[in-house]
Order: C-alpha cells, then sequence, then structure tokens
C-alpha cells in the first residue's frame, strides 16, 4: 500500500501537535520527493550514512529527529550540506524532521518511549509551567539501587552510562529528558527528583548532581533518542500499510 506525500505529512503534523512548539529547526516536510510513499525509512539523525543506506533500501521517505535548517548555522549549501542534499533530490526521496514534537509525544515520543522501557510510572511533565516544554518525572514501582538502574539502562542502551552518585544509594523519583537537557537538572531538583537522566554531560552538571544531592545519568544522546521515531514508523507503517525499515547508525556520543 501507498500514501501520498501530502496526507502523510498533515497526518504526522497533527499527530505530534507541530504548531504548539517553537524550535531550533522546521518541523515537518524538509526536503520534498516523490509523492506516493510505499518505503518508508527511520533514523535518528539524517546524516549521509542513513541517506546511503535508504536509498539502498529503494526508501521513498525518510523521517529522523535530527534533520536540517537549525537555527544559527551556515546557510550556504556548500561540502556536506550540498552532498546530502543532492543525494535526496537526485533518488526523489523525501525527507522529514521531528524534533521537540517527537521529543514530546505523550505516547510515540523519545521521553514517553525511553520512560515505559524503564518501567517508570505515573509520568508527569518535569515542567508544568511551560507549554512547550518536553522532559518528564515519574516514579519506579519500588526504590531500588542506583546501580541497578544504570544497569538496566546499559543493558537497554547498549552502552556504558555516565553516573554521578553512590551506586549503593536507593533511588525511585525519576526524571528524565532525551538528549542533550543536562540543563534541566535543577527542574529535576525542584520537583524533588532522586535521579535525573539525559543524554549528555557538561562540566558544570556534575558538581550541580553533587552539591545538590541528586543522582545524574548521561547515556547518550543518540542511545536515548532511538526509540520516538521508532515508534512513529511503525504506527505510520500500521496506519497505512506502509513498510517500514529503522536504520539505527551508530553514534557514541
Amino acid at each position: 500500500m501507498s500514501v501520498s506525500l501530502k496526507e502523510l505529512v498533515h497526518y504526522i503534523d497533527q499527530l505530534l501537535d507541530v504548531g504548539r512548539f517553537r524550535d531550533y529547526c522546521p518541523n515537518g516536510l524538509q526536503v520534498e520527493g516523490r509523492g506516493e510513499v510505499r518505503r518508508l525509512v527511520t533514523g535518528v539523525t539524517a546524516c549521509q550514512a542513513l541517506l546511503d543506506a535508504a536509498v539502498a533500501a529503494q526508501a521513498d521517505a525518510i523521517i529522523v529527529h535530527h534533520g536540517y535548517f537549525w537555527r544559527g548555522e551556515a546557510e550556504p549549501v556548500v561540502g556536506m550540506k550540498r552532498r546530502r542534499l543532492a543525494a535526496l533530490l537526485q533518488h526523489d526521496i523525501s525527507l522529514l524532521a521531528y524534533h521537540l514534537p517527537l521529543d514530546a509525544h505523550p505516547e510515540l515520543g523519545n521521553n514517553a518511549r525511553l520512560g515505559a522501557l524503564l518501567g517508570i510510572t505515573d509520568s508527569q511533565p518535569l515542567r508544568a509551567d511551560v507549554a512547550d516544554a518536553v522532559g518528564n518525572i515519574g516514579q519506579l514501582p519500588e526504590p531500588r539501587s542506583a546501580a541497578g538502574l544504570v544497569a538496566d539502562i546499559a543493558r537497554l542502551t547498549g552502552r556504558e552510562p555516565l553516573h554521578v552518585g553512590n551506586a549503593g544509594e536507593l533511588v525511585q523519583r525519576i526524571g528524565w529528558c532525551t538528549g542533550a537537557a543536562q540543563s534541566y537538572i535543577q527542574h529535576a531538583v525542584a520537583a524533588g527528583a532522586d535521579l535525573f537522566l539525559t543524554g549528555e554531560a557538561s562540566e558544570p552538571t556534575v558538581h550541580i548532581a553533587r552539591e545538590e544531592g541528586i543522582h545524574f545519568i548521561a547515556a547518550g544522546h543518540h542511545a536515548t533518542e532511538r526509540y520516538g521515531v521508532q515508534a512513529l514508523g511503525a504506527h505510520l507503517a500500521e496506519a497505512f500499510g506502509l513498510e517500514h525499515r529503522f536504520i539505527d547508525i551508530d553514534n557514541p556520543v
């Protein structure tokens, strides 16, 4: 089966409520390809390796979390940017990208999927005062050692996360936000979290965690953001009868 590109874009835009977000990049259709979509590839970042894999898979469209045209980037279409766009245009493949809307969706989003995979329940927004904020806070079913949670995250992501805190201490109230959300640690402190989980760490984050008495885990930007786009692709495949393949391009960050 297939769906028109126009219908697919409209459906996802509505599903993820893209108009609610003030983002750092355009959400939705970024590069237009052929008008009908039958084969869909999803991935985390629209790097050249993902584009080449999508070409080999004869994809009609690619959906990613990290697309193009970020605020503040150089505008000329030269070098790496030219090569990426040329690959899409030459093979008539559409590129769709959803950044904050894909982080925030309550069922298909990066945060929702990571929380579910870790068994976190009673999820609430980490910042209820901001309409388009991302990040969540919830509970583990019962208190457990920080070391046990770190081990679960390592098994899930396939990489050893950075943990700041006493491994033997018990944690239960968990704040989390995938990607590069280390600055949200202060919001997790204010919300009474025992532990804050994100993808990346900055130098000040370690000191904040130690001085505020909160556990901190950096589990990898790429590693924590693989799950939303997979869930979205699976949803679209079922909704429209599409062929869907998630392609994971390894990234150690």
